[in-house]
């Protein structure tokens, strides 16, 4: 597990912390996953460039299975991170948890039902589990 350009409210121990909550939680051993942050700019051009929509977003996740092992990428934006965890309430350190557990679930196969209803899905109620359980860990 690799984490690319580090952001203030998680350092490398928390998102290897979180990542690996979701792989061995999973059983989801060997896996090679790299998360990534970028600017709100750099996050609007992936996800134009993939998905055709001209906006930036919090995170973004891919994966495959190869001979066995899970190989992914997370990528995630502070900013767009921030601007949620204000509107809701809830401290960036825990929200940039959330958006990595969210893209290492997605990683792993895992989807949800766009936007009305995924904050009742299955794999939203199995994301706050694992972000309550990386945050009680000192």
């Amino acid at each position: 597990m690799a984490a690319a350009g580090v952001t203030a409210g998680v350092g490398t121990a928390l998102v290897r912390r979180a990542v690996w909550a979701v792989l061995h939680g999973e059983r989801a051993q060997p896996a090679t996953i790299h998360v990534n942050f970028l600017s709100s700019q750099r996050m609007r051009a992936l996800n134009r460039r993939t998905f055709g929509r001209d906006c930036s977003t919090d995170v973004i996740a891919f994966g495959l299975a190869h001979d066995g092992r899970v190989i992914g990428d997370v990528y995630v934006c502070p900013p767009a991170a921030r601007s949620f965890a204000r509107s809701s309430g809830v401290a960036l350190r825990e929200e940039l948890v959330r958006v990595i557990v969210h893209g290492t679930l997605h990683v792993l196969g895992y989807d949800h039902p766009d936007h009305t209803g995924s904050d009742r899905s299955k794999m939203w109620r199995r994301q706050e589990r694992y972000v309550r359980r990386v945050l009680e860990r000192p």
